[in-house]
C-alpha cells in the first residue's frame, strides 16, 4: 500500500485503467474530504451531499474504465467539473419539477392524473411492475443484486455497501453500475415496460 502512496494520481488512475483496484481506493481516499467538503459548501445537506458524492464516482469509475480519462495532472479538478456538473443538473432538474406554467396552453394543472385517486387498473400494473422488477434482480449475480438491494431498498450509501460486504468503495461502485446496465439489458431482452 506504501508503494501506491508515493505514486501520482495520473498514475493510480492508469493502474486503476489496468484492473488494479486498490489504486483507486488509495485516490478515493487521497481526495474523498476535499470533494465532499466542496459538495457540502454548496449544498449543505449531507444526505444530498453524498449521492452527488457517489454519482460523480460512479461516472468517474465508468469514465476511466472505458478509457476516456485523459491524463494531464489535473484529476481532482476533472472529478470537482463532474460534481460541479451534478449539482448544476441536481438544480436544473428541481427548478423544472417546481414550475409547471398553464398560460400558453390548454393544460389543466388540477387534471393530473397523480392528483387523482388510483384505479384498480393502476393498482394492478403498479403489482405488475413490483413483481417484474423483482424478477429482474432475482437474475442478477449475486454480488450485483446485494449492491443494488443496500442501495436501494436499504438506502445505504456506498461507503456502508463497501464496509458490510467487506469489498473497496469502487467494487461496490463497480457492482451497482453493472447491475444496472443488466437490469436494462433484462428488461430489453424481455420487453418489460417498468412504467405506467
Amino acid at each position: 500500500m506504501q508503494e501506491y502512496r508515493r505514486q501520482t494520481d495520473d498514475e493510480l488512475v492508469a493502474a486503476f485503467a489496468s484492473g488494479d483496484n486498490q489504486a483507486f481506493d488509495v485516490l478515493l481516499e487521497r481526495h474523498q474530504r476535499r470533494i465532499f467538503n466542496y459538495i457540502m459548501h454548496i449544498i449543505k445537506d449531507a444526505d444530498l451531499a453524498n449521492d452527488i458524492f457517489q454519482d460523480a464516482f460512479v461516472k468517474v469509475i465508468t469514465t476511466i474504465k472505458q478509457g476516456r480519462y485523459s491524463a494531464d495532472g489535473k484529476f481532482v479538478s476533472w472529478v470537482i467539473r463532474i460534481v460541479h456538473n451534478n449539482i448544476i443538473d441536481y438544480y436544473r432538474q428541481e427548478k423544472s419539477e417546481n414550475t409547471v406554467s398553464t398560460d400558453e396552453s390548454d393544460y389543466d394543472l388540477l387534471n393530473r392524473r397523480e392528483l387523482c385517486d388510483a384505479t384498480i387498473e393502476d393498482a394492478l400494473v403498479d403489482t405488475a411492475i413490483r413483481d417484474d422488477i423483482r424478477q429482474m434482480v432475482r437474475a442478477l449475480p449475486r454480488e450485483q443484486r446485494q449492491v443494488l438491494v443496500m442501495r436501494y431498498y436499504g438506502n445505504m450509501s456506498f461507503k456502508e455497501i463497501a464496509e458490510r460486504t467487506g469489498v473497496g468503495i469502487n467494487t461496490a461502485l463497480g457492482r451497482m453500475r453493472y447491475a444496472i446496465i443488466n437490469l436494462r439489458r433484462i428488461a430489453e431482452e424481455n420487453h418489460i415496460t417498468l412504467t405506467r
